[in-house]
């Protein structure tokens, strides 16, 4: 009897899979920190004879190439995808027995679109397709964007995007379970997915690469593509070149006076703490990423790649648990780090710094005259509504920009208050006085703010 095991990968918004028989498997697209895995696998009591990548990752470092030599696995990756270390290169077709006993075999199948050398991997039992790993091709009622790789290529890889999911569906039956690796919140995806399963049958009723053609498809998805992660830069060619293992051991402490000194060369210190806890109180010129939100995505989004990071937590376990989230993203190792409160943080005689928080029914409340309001979602976002008179600038953006929001008390919101949060603490390290919206935007009409549309 096969089994297959999700790992989910939550603050990327990404899966990774470990499936086989009796006595081995087979691991999909795994994550750096690959301990996860080996322990998904001794739960199961089964050896890992094979590891395979769908494709070369632009959203996450894989933990593939590690988790291979670890386990004397066998690495199978597209044998179109350039890279430097050795691999078993896999083709259209392919075949692999990953379970002989129990009659599991893998089976590669050519989807290219979200990038030129992409492949699916169906896991058969017995002749039987009774799992799909698609990667980012077909994902649960979308599919992975097409313009991660080369400008000049997306048209031509949304269009074998449409072909490859069509490939699928008439190549496997309708029962066949769909376990894509992107989709649940990662930007690869080239729209987020709705529901947490689905089947082949189910995705040609319910995927638009399955139900319109292919011009309407490919106009369709070009036209909705997100911003793309200014980290993503990155990814693909640490996993082409191999990535190195991973080094979880806890960063060293930092005392106020190291803080203080960070702070004064201009290096980034990141507090991790709610954004509540952090707005009643932290160390002046420090940064709120909430270890609970988007940490990976957002913090590698907006520091300057290579920038030395402090990361300051409320415990050792929140410290840990985003060192490991970082590590995912190609920021290895904290410069320092430190647990606690902010009067541990700061020298003696320093007091916290603070700002308040707010809702729309508050900014609603205020004469409008002396005061910024400053939007922060993304240009999709906002597209479909803003409070009239904001100015606009994207999360990922700000740092960069701080100069151009106008003088006054600057009200910052996003769509539901984690990204106000460090557009807030962006602010108030930059010595503006803030206000962060912490609420849902559908607040706005119901507190009665003007709203623009178009």
């Amino acid at each position: 009897m096969f089994f297959v095991d999700t790992i989910e990968l939550e603050g990327l918004g990404n899966r990774s899979y470990l499936a086989g028989g009796e006595s081995t498997a087979v691991a999909v697209d795994p994550p750096r920190d690959i301990d996860q895995v080996l322990a998904a696998a001794a739960r199961r009591g089964v050896r890992i004879s094979h590891v395979v990548e769908t494709h070369i990752h632009n959203d996450y470092v894989t933990g593939g190439l590690e988790l291979a030599r670890i386990t004397g696995a066998r690495y199978l990756v597209p044998a179109d995808a350039h890279v430097t270390f050795d691999r078993v290169p896999v083709a259209d077709g392919d075949t692999a027995d990953i379970d002989p006993g129990s009659g599991v075999t893998l089976t590669a199948i050519a989807t290219p679109g979200h990038t030129p050398h992409h492949t699916s991997y169906a896991l058969h039992e017995a002749g039987r397709a009774v799992v799909v790993f698609t990667g980012g091709s077909l994902l649960i009622g979308t599919v992975g964007r097409p313009d991660l790789v080369e400008p000049r290529l997306t048209e031509q890889l949304a269009r074998a995007q449409h072909a490859s999911a069509h490939r699928l569906a008439s190549d496997l039956p309708d029962e066949t379970e769909v376990l894509p690796t992107h989709g649940f919140g990662s930007f690869c995806s080239s729209a987020q997915s709705e529901g947490e399963e689905t089947t082949i049958g189910k995705e040609k009723s319910a995927n638009t690469a399955l139900t319109v053609d292919v011009d309407t498809f490919v106009t369709d998805l070009l036209a909705g593509l997100e911003v793309v992660p200014a980290y993503y830069t990155h990814m693909g060619p640490a996993n082409a070149g191999g990535p190195a293992p991973v080094d979880l051991t806890p960063p060293a402490l930092a005392d106020a006076g190291e803080i203080a000194a960070r702070l004064a060369a201009g290096e980034w210190v990141v507090d991790l703490r709610s954004r509540v806890a952090f707005a009643e109180g932290h160390v002046a010129g420090s940064f709120n990423f909430e270890a609970d939100g988007k940490l990976a995505t957002y913090l590698a989004w907006m520091i300057p790649w290579g920038k030395p990071v402090t990361l300051l937590a409320d415990t050792a376990e929140q410290l840990a648990d985003a060192q490991r989230e970082l590590v995912r993203v190609g920021i290895d190792r904290p410069a320092a780090a430190a647990t606690g409160t902010p009067t541990d943080w700061l020298p003696a005689g320093h007091t916290p710094a603070s700002f308040p928080r707010s809702t729309f029914a508050g900014l609603a409340a205020q004469d409008t005259a002396d005061l910024v309001v400053l939007d922060v979602r993304r240009n999709s976002e906002r597209s479909k509504g803003w409070i009239t008179g904001s100015v606009h600038i994207p999360i990922h953006e700000l740092h960069g920009r701080l100069g151009e929001v106008p003088p006054g008390t600057v009200w910052v919101h996003c769509a539901g208050g984690m990204r106000a949060a460090i557009a807030a603490s962006l602010l108030d390290a930059g010595g503006r006085d803030v206000v962060a919206v912490d609420d849902g935007f559908d607040a706005a009409t119901d507190a009665g703010l003007p709203l623009t549309t178009g």
